[in-house]
């Protein structure tokens, strides 16, 4: 489907080979624009401390492609993430775009396990970033997004439209956190990048270090030792202990050979217990114990361990 989606949005840049660096080029005269809609990396650096800000591709002018192909295009290029160094996507990595209808003029976005593991104000941004991208087409004027074809019980409402962005200035952020994240370097090997969270109104320190970990590194030459379809379904901390709380469609991943499993789970416990508040962690599973990740022992408390 993939293959298929960038086909589509290389013909509205270029008729050659080479499309996503196309669709990237410089504005000429003779070219329409759409927007790219991310979050912005650091709001004190943009005037009026907007949280959003666009990215701007243009497409030339040729016969347009309908509607559904066309929001299906530029959702592709939007999951691809910024080239702008100020913004940063809002959107997990490895979220996918599982299916986009069009019904009138509401369109219904569905995508993988990875987007829901966003919540309170992430969740808010990488909404109306989606709804910015699809609602500047005259078609579409509300947006609705499911994870695996299920809405997010969670949000305050399910239908979005431009009208309703009303994320502006730093006065949301309660506060910073600092927080070590657990990478894999070029060599394979787990290793900390340093990150300052911000944190908002109704994020918890665990809820705010695992979405940040789930979306993956800032840092050039870094992977994520999580699997592509890793979500977390809860997080939470007690008397130094932190639950995590995972679907357990990620038991049944067979992609993850041992080693892999093993630095996934050392990367999830190392990066939860950089906080001041963390001791151990303990690994649930549909909100129960389970002994075993795969061929890992998580059935007790779990501790860091050097990288």
């Amino acid at each position: 489907m993939k293959s298929l989606l960038t086909c589509l949005l290389c013909s509205l840049v270029l008729l050659t080979s080479g499309c996503a660096y196309a669709v990237r080029q410089s504005q000429s005269s003779d070219e329409d624009v759409y927007q790219l809609y991310y979050a912005v990396k650091d709001l004190e650096m943009v005037q009026g401390g907007d949280a959003i800000s666009a990215e701007t591709i243009p497409v030339t002018q040729i016969d347009p492609l309908p509607t559904r192909e066309m929001a299906e295009a530029l959702l592709t290029v939007l999951l691809d993430g910024p080239n702008t160094t100020t913004l940063r996507s809002p959107i997990p990595s490895g979220t996918k775009l599982l299916d986009l209808t069009i019904s009138g003029q509401h369109a219904h976005v569905d995508l993988s396990a990875s987007y829901g593991a966003l919540s309170g104000i992430a969740l808010t941004i990488a909404d109306y970033c989606i709804t910015l991208t699809l609602t500047q087409l005259p078609e579409i004027t509300v947006v609705s997004i499911t994870v695996e074809g299920q809405p997010l019980a969670y949000r305050n409402s399910q239908n979005f439209t431009a009208h309703d962005v009303l994320l502006s200035s730093t006065a949301d952020v309660i506060r910073t956190l600092d927080v070590s994240l657990y990478f894999l370097d070029s060599a394979g090997g787990l290793v900390p990048e340093q990150r300052t969270l911000e944190l908002y109104e109704g994020d918890t320190q665990a809820l705010a270090l695992a979405n940040a970990l789930v979306s993956g590194p800032h840092g050039k030459g870094l992977t994520s030792a999580l699997p592509e379809n890793f979500s977390v379904l809860s997080v939470w901390l007690e008397e130094g202990i932190c639950y995590l709380n995972l679907p357990s469609a990620l038991l049944t991943d067979n992609t993850q050979s041992p080693d892999q499993q093993a630095l996934t789970v050392a990367a999830l416990v190392n990066s939860l217990c950089s906080l001041d508040s963390v001791d151990s962690v303990q690994i649930l599973v549909d909100g129960e114990l389970r002994n075993f990740y795969g061929s890992i022992s998580i059935g007790g408390l779990l501790y860091p361990t050097a990288p």
